[in-house]
């Protein structure tokens, strides 16, 4: 019997990368997609995989909840955007922790890991949870990639380019200076993860780089406008936000 696997992702330009790497890597194993926390619940009832390669930022149920779930149950391979996990994660059980953006030789040095450790029970990753669970957010520990969708290419973006994100539908757009995408991802999530000493909120739909503004400015109505370096519009500054630039 073929090994199992359920491929735990909420993006899904970055799911279908994945499963292309791990059928590559691992030709004989079966994969079992999910588009988020809720969906991965339900496939480990369903489908009792021998591994889970798990995204830890997902709706529905966090990655942190499939985590639990998946204890004793499974093996774990943690894919995330966040190296906070990392250290935690090989001291208390995981198989492997994966950082995006995704490379074949990465996940193939995770494939064979995860082969080893189908040799041994999967282990208890309550204690590991717990402890993740308990970090703060900001413990200095932020988002450093972003991987964004333009049709069916995925763009890799460093925070560091990125020069302002709005809102957009049920999306995010990612906008640097010669190029954009979508993330599917809401702007209070993002907010959450994103470095405050670089990343302001400017309007219930904006947050703005501030190494991205060029000057700051008021419109003929009065209102707070942002000029940006590498990019031709402005954006606006909502009242609520407007105190945060009385002093530029």
């Amino acid at each position: 019997m073929n090994p199992r696997a359920v491929l735990a992702e909420d993006e899904s330009v970055l799911r279908e990368q994945l499963r292309e790497l791990l059928a590559t890597a691992w030709p004989e194993l079966d994969i079992v997609l999910a588009e988020d926390g809720a969906e991965a619940l339900r496939a480990i009832d369903a489908h009792k995989p021998h591994v889970l390669f798990l995204d830890i930022q997902m709706p529905e149920a966090s990655g942190l909840d499939v985590a639990r779930a998946a204890s004793r149950r499974c093996h774990v391979v943690f894919v995330t955007a966040y190296d906070q996990y990392a250290v935690a994660a090989f001291e208390q059980g995981a198989v492997d922790y994966v950082m995006k953006p995704l490379s074949g030789a990465r996940i193939a040095i995770a494939v064979q890991r995860a082969k080893e450790r189908l040799k041994q029970a999967p282990a208890d990753l309550d204690s590991l949870v717990d402890d993740l669970a308990s970090r703060p957010a900001r413990q200095g520990h932020h988002l450093r990639w972003i991987n964004a969708s333009r049709g069916e290419d995925v763009l890799l973006i460093t925070v560091e380019e990125v020069c302002y994100f709005q809102s957009d539908s049920k999306y995010t757009r990612v906008v640097a200076a010669n190029r954009e995408g979508l993330i599917r991802k809401s702007l209070k999530e993002l907010v959450d993860e994103l470095d405050p000493q670089r990343f302001w909120q400017v309007h219930r739909a904006t947050v703005v780089n501030l190494d991205a503004v060029a000057s700051v400015g008021r419109s003929l109505t009065g209102q707070v406008v942002l000029r940006l370096k590498d990019r031709s519009e402005t954006l606006q500054v909502s009242q609520p936000y407007a105190h945060l630039f009385r002093q530029m």
